[in-house]
């Protein structure tokens, strides 16, 4: 008989209670360890909104945290923006490369250590090849050093709203505590747009030439080929993360971004978000013309009060754009004339475009040749959209707003500051500034 069938049913129970308690706490232990993984590997997360009016088309686990990845880039390039609309960067600006940065792993661009990259340089390699060893570069520059760059970002996150995000690094590469939600990026793309619309334009970069080593590399997001109007913004990749992708997208006067989150390939995610723009697009234009019904119905439209003052806090939003002239760069920019017309102020996107066409076909002598410019600036109650017809000299502008007013139409002859140049999407016609 074997030693342990001479034991008693009482240590029988014992050992066999030891045994399963032992086994209870090493699963604890490692649980322990793994939590801060498993709470946020690779969940699906997606939203879409509609930028015009704020109004969340989709959304399926939005406030989820997830690993961001290289989303996280945009953060980065947001404290650039920043740092070059506040002069404490310039494009032109030589960037030395730390030892750290030179040993960043893929994707990156392979700067040797103690060489130098342009700043400008280093923002396109983060735009299109998502260059690890750039965003270090960048991040040491501006903050010193990576870890307290990344203090800067999660204190720049907080208040732009993103209450759920932390970051941890510049570049996206892992970090268990580095998380971010699909609402808080839609959130970052929406800031990178009304914060710098002078450099917005760079995420539509279809490729790159890096003359530090002569390669081209093309943009990482395949939607700015696949996708009509697309023009932004990340892709992002980790094995915890899966593929994660934050999209811009304009057609006829009408921005969605769309963030998806922790798809299982790149093609996938692709077909997915482009799926997800396209019932958002059904979903605003069905909006949109139910309003023109009750419009044209003889219902009144909610207009908000408007004065002078208010008309140039939009001038504010128009700094200096043409130190951000980049050669390789697939934008294009377009100079507005010293003055424009405004015929009003609405609280929505589609109001305020049908006034500018309805002003010009009513002075076409005068404004035929103008060009609409819908902006937005923040009001009591909501967003409100100004309706501008610019490129007009002087003369023209007064010469207008006598007509128009002499037809009962709202305008408001505006002098353009500096006569400031304002970036165009490739793609634009409609918007000077990209909302």
């Amino acid at each position: 008989m074997s030693p342990t069938a001479t034991r008693s049913p009482r240590i029988c129970r014992e050992v066999g209670n030891n045994s399963r308690s032992t086994s209870l706490s090493i699963a604890l232990i490692l649980g322990l360890i793994l939590l801060p993984w498993a709470s946020a590997q690779a969940r699906y997360a997606s939203i879409v909104i509609d930028v015009q009016t704020g109004e969340v088309l989709h959304a399926i686990n939005a406030d989820t945290r997830n690993y961001p990845a290289s989303l996280v880039k945009m953060m980065t390039l947001y404290m650039a923006f920043e740092a070059l609309e506040q002069g404490r960067l310039k494009l032109e600006q030589d960037l030395k490369v730390s030892r750290r940065a030179a040993g960043m792993t893929p994707s990156r661009l392979g700067l040797k250590a103690g060489s130098t990259i342009r700043a400008e340089d280093a923002i396109l390699a983060m735009v299109t090849k998502s260059a690890n060893d750039a965003a270090v570069v960048l991040a040491e520059t501006i903050g010193k050093n990576e870890m307290k760059f990344a203090s800067m970002m999660t204190k720049k996150a907080r208040a732009l709203g993103m209450k759920r995000t932390r970051f941890r690094n510049a570049s996206g590469l892992p970090n268990r505590r580095q998380l971010s939600t699909a609402r808080d990026l839609a959130t970052l793309g929406q800031a990178l747009m009304r914060d710098f619309p002078q450099y917005y334009h760079l995420f539509s970069t279809r490729e790159f030439t890096y003359d530090g080593n002569g390669r081209t590399y093309k943009n990482h997001n395949r939607l700015l080929e696949r996708y009509e109007g697309t023009d932004g913004i990340k892709t992002g990749y980790t094995r915890a993360s899966g593929f994660n992708l934050a999209a811009s997208v304009e057609r006829e006067g009408r921005r969605l971004i769309a963030v998806v989150l922790g798809g299982k390939s790149a093609r996938s995610r692709d077909r997915h978000i482009s799926k997800l723009l396209d019932r958002g697009f059904t979903k605003v234009a069905r909006l949109a013309d139910q309003e023109s019904f009750k419009s044209a119905s003889g219902k009144s439209v909610e207009r908000p009060s408007f004065n002078v003052k208010t008309a140039y806090r939009v001038e504010a939003k128009a700094k200096t754009v043409a130190k951000m002239a980049i050669s390789k760069s697939s934008a294009s920019h377009s100079s507005i004339a010293s003055y424009s017309v405004q015929v009003g102020a609405y609280y929505g996107y589609h109001l305020a475009k049908r006034a500018a066409a309805k002003a010009a076909q009513r002075v076409p002598e005068l404004l035929s040749n103008s060009r609409a410019w819908i902006s937005q600036i923040k009001g009591k109650k909501r967003r409100i959209f100004l309706a501008r017809l610019v490129g007009l000299s002087k003369s023209q502008a007064n010469q207008a707003c006598l007509k128009l007013r002499s037809e009962n139409m709202d305008c408001l002859a505006v002098k353009l500051s500096n006569k400031v140049q304002v970036a165009l999407n490739k793609q634009s016609s409609s918007s000077s500034v990209p909302y």
